[in-house]
């Protein structure tokens, strides 16, 4: 992409202020075209929006900072980087596992030191953990470098000789669950290596090993914290947009995407119709087919959403502490049947029997977002989409997480001052997510790459999508990337059109 001029035709909407929505805005105004991102809500952020509350400040969604390099690269293609928006500190140890009340283990930040951890718990393993990482540091490289910038609009985006090369020496179609056993016997360190899978997309076993690369991305490259809450990384983006000349449309609701035979002709916000020449729709893109679009101008019909498998919606907890516990910034509870919570997600979905959860508890590094002597909890239960969401479901679930940290971090539950919770329900109200969707698509083999809903409307030439229900996928860095590409594609249509 460059800074040159573009025809009088470059008025361009952006549906969403996410991290999509903002990435593709950043890099559209920076090709010279005029950026409007309209937002339902009255701030940026999508699913990563904040909140404040009797003196805390809660992150509502994205907690874990991992893919530094993904933020690095995508500030400097506008000569800025990280620093220039945000503090980020590492932390170690990175997280904690909590395997029953009395067996407990704090991950280590150096990978040496992981190394030895691996050693005490399943002696050879060390040994086994370099061969598994050597492996998942060449899937991430040819992940983050090549595959994840696709289009996923063609079969030769695969017939490079590196990407095929890359593909049949890494067994990337083999499942999770069988490429980490082929190295590990111990329960504990297969469950510690699955564990992004469940919380992020799918069963081990229908996932394919290219994303062990998520594991060289935890160790290698380790778990960071932007100062003042995962809220800073949107609101540098947002800086960047602004000084980029992007404009801001906030507490505007996208009720109709106006068109005719000729493609999209403009959006209709809060009752008032605004021309533009292309949109980029960063919402939920079954919402913006199913109900922004007339029938006969839909890409996909019901049937194809139906068949989807989505990952995991969650059931959330905003908790504030009047005292201190004993958690560290991330926790995982692993104290239940991995098994049995992963079949109630996708193979049988109700509410789970005795489900894992993670709680973050960002106060341990950031005196910022809680009182003094106050604690920070984002407590996470990953549950099936589509279920009834009801108050007396969450109170129940709340309970049976705080009497679970009770037996590890001592008893609090007096000592909550604030409580909040957030499901289904809110999951379909704030962002019209599908099915109460929190994280999109299952990262199964197809649902991977150009099996996953396209970036374009073929019906519509001037209409895109980005964000986690299309390439590459979900998560905050594949976000950004989804931005990236969704704008990339915009310009080139520009451009040819220009030509013509």
């Amino acid at each position: 992409m460059n800074n040159t001029k573009q025809s009088p035709a470059n008025r361009v909407a952006v549906i969403g202020a996410g991290f999509s929505g903002l990435s593709a805005a950043c890099f559209l105004a920076k090709d010279g075209f005029k950026v409007t991102v309209v937002e339902k809500h009255d701030s940026p952020g999508g699913r990563a929006r904040k909140f404040t509350a009797q003196g805390f400040t809660f992150d509502m969604g994205p907690s874990w900072y991992w893919m530094p390099d993904v933020f690095e690269k995508f500030f400097a293609n506008f000569g800025k980087t990280p620093a220039d928006y945000y503090e980020l500190v590492r932390l170690d140890p990175s997280y904690r596992v909590i395997y029953s009340e009395t067996d407990k283990v704090d991950i280590p930040a150096d990978p040496s030191a992981i190394l030895d951890l691996f050693e005490d718990i399943e002696p050879g393993s060390g040994k086994s953990l370099t061969k598994f990482l050597l492996e998942a540091g060449k899937k991430y490289q040819l992940a983050m470098n090549v595959l994840v910038h696709n289009p996923g609009l063609s079969i030769s985006e695969f017939f490079s000789t590196d990407l095929l090369d890359g593909v049949l020496k890494l067994n990337v179609f083999t499942s999770m669950s069988a490429h980490i056993r082929k190295f590990f016997k111990s329960p504990k360190l297969i469950q510690l290596l699955e564990f992004p899978v469940l919380f992020l997309g799918a069963k081990p076993e229908k996932t394919p090993s290219l994303y062990s690369l998520m594991n060289y991305a935890d160790v290698q490259l380790g778990t960071w914290y932007p100062l003042g809450g995962m809220h800073k990384i949107i609101e540098g983006i947002t800086s960047l947009a602004l000084s980029l000349g992007v404009k801001f449309l906030y507490n505007n609701t996208v009720e109709k995407i106006e068109t005719t035979s000729n493609g999209v002709t403009g959006l209709l916000t809060n009752g008032q119709c605004t021309a533009y020449d292309y949109v980029i729709a960063s919402a939920d893109y079954h919402h913006v087919e199913q109900d922004l679009l007339p029938e006969y101008q839909r890409r996909y019909r019901e049937r194809y959403w139906d068949k989807k498998v989505m990952a995991p919606s969650s059931l959330l907890f905003y908790i504030g502490l009047n005292k201190r516990i004993d958690l560290l910034h991330h926790n995982l509870f692993f104290d239940s049947d991995f098994g049995l919570h992963a079949s109630e997600i996708y193979d049988d979905p109700k509410w789970p029997t005795f489900p894992q959860f993670y709680v973050c508890c960002p106060s341990k590094t950031d005196d910022s977002v809680a009182p003094a002597g106050c604690e920070n909890l984002f407590i996470l239960i990953p549950v099936a989409t589509a279920l009834e969401d009801s108050p007396s479901m969450r109170a129940k679930y709340f309970d049976m997480v705080i009497n679970r940290m009770a037996k590890t971090c001592g008893p609090f539950r007096d000592n909550i001052v604030y409580n909040r919770s957030y499901a289904h329900a809110d999951f379909i109200q704030d962002y019209n997510a599908y099915k109460g969707n929190a994280y999109g698509l299952a990262n199964t083999l197809t649902q991977t790459a150009n099996f996953k809903p396209s970036i374009i409307n073929k019906k519509l030439s001037n209409l895109f999508y980005a964000g986690q229900l299309t390439v590459p996928g979900p998560g905050v860095p594949p976000s950004i990337i989804s931005g990236q590409v969704a704008a990339s594609q915009l310009i080139k249509t520009h451009r040819r059109k220009a030509t013509s």
